[in-house]
């Protein structure tokens, strides 16, 4: 049986929405961002926050093509929350008075402040705290 590309569109939007029920986010409240990294396809799952509307990154996967990295992404949502730690990370937006929440699952502190600073100059955020918060 021959795969039609738009099988594989179909098959990329289920993984998605499947993605997007798992963690419990509504449509703009997650992007999905392809992009092609030395022959492989890297996927970046980027978090948008309702209230303040800053994005961070969830997770990053790569594949032979968008459905490997799709695939992959789905398998870690279902699993991530036994594999990693939860951090707490207090911090301001240049120019913003508000002090901001916002909680990261990761493997290390690094790899916390990582998912915070995606795509940005890191001028453009003070960190006032990140706690590692107490596994349950």
């Amino acid at each position: 049986m021959d795969v039609t590309p738009s099988d594989v569109h179909v098959e990329s939007a289920r993984i998605q929405r499947q993605i997007e029920d798992y963690l419990g986010l509504g449509p703009g409240n997650l992007l999905f961002e392809f992009r092609q990294l030395e022959g492989q396809t890297r996927l970046d799952l980027i978090t948008v926050n309702p209230r303040h509307h800053q994005s961070f990154l969830f997770r990053y996967e790569t594949g032979s093509d968008r459905l490997e990295a799709l695939r992959k992404m789905l398998t870690y949502v279902q699993r991530y929350r036994d594999e990693e730690s939860s951090y707490t990370i207090q911090w301001r937006a240049r120019g913003d008075k508000e002090l901001q929440t916002s909680y990261f699952r990761a493997h290390n502190v690094y790899e916390a402040l990582d998912k915070l600073y995606y795509g940005r100059d890191l001028t453009t955020i003070t960190v006032f705290s990140v706690v590692l918060n107490p596994s349950s």
